[in-house]
């Protein structure tokens, strides 16, 4: 107890608040990911994740280096609906890779998770070709809205993404600042889409629940802490 006391002053004093404060943030959530092991997801139309995905201090790694048979896009076992998801993820140099959700996992109908899924950049935004291409720098929302600002960290550092979806109102915030906001499934939504790459790609974008991805671009990434709220 008188640890705990001594911890709840120390943190008043040094970023004002209480303890309890300092981890409102977190409150309502439940990790997808326990730094640890891969448990709670598996690689897209297998049952276990694949090799490249490696757990190094408390962070997801793909590596692409290694066993070819050993990659894919890693998903949750679970599917989501309305949600808010909290994740950091760290890019190597020239690397590319995105947080897709509402995938729809069949396999046989759907080769990819981006088949269905919408997509949250995660780019070198300077070192990779993306990089010069509208609405696929990082944050964005994936070939439909580029970001209204771009608060990316720099390269080698971590970065914040949150997507927030409910009832079809969707954000996305990178660093704890709001950069896509918008409307999912209605007419303009069904206009972005036809203007995008995704035009012609029967039911993408159409799922109001599905399961959450970490691409593997054939690049090297890193992700951790990742929660998300049942909104």
């Amino acid at each position: 107890m008188k640890k705990y006391i001594l911890s709840a002053i120390v943190l008043t004093a040094l970023f004002g608040g209480s303890a309890a404060q300092a981890q409102s943030g977190k409150k309502g959530f439940t990790k997808l990911f326990d730094g640890k092991t891969t448990k709670g997801w598996h690689t897209y139309g297998k049952t276990t994740a694949g090799a490249k995905w490696k757990i190094e201090e408390g962070a997801l790694h793909f590596d692409p280096k290694g066993d070819s048979n050993g990659g894919g896009d890693l998903v949750t076992d679970n599917e989501y609906s309305n949600f808010h998801l909290k994740i950091d993820w760290k890019i190597a140099p020239k690397g590319n890779s995105g947080i897709i959700y509402y995938v729809k996992e069949d396999p046989a109908k759907y080769h990819q998770t981006y088949s269905t899924g919408l997509e949250m950049q995660v780019l070198d935004n300077d070192g990779h070709k993306d990089g010069k291409i509208p609405k696929h720098r990082s944050a964005d929302l994936y070939d439909l809205i580029k970001s209204s600002s771009e608060p990316v960290k720099p390269l080698g550092e971590w970065n914040t993404a949150e997507i927030i979806c409910k009832d079809g109102k969707l954000e996305h915030y990178l660093n704890g600042v709001k950069v896509v906001s918008t409307t999912l499934w209605d007419d303009n939504w069904k206009s972005l889409v036809a203007g995008s790459k995704f035009g012609s790609w029967a039911d993408w974008g159409t799922y109001k629940s599905g399961k959450i991805a970490l691409q593997d671009h054939g690049d090297e990434v890193w992700y951790r802490n990742i929660m998300i709220k049942q909104l």
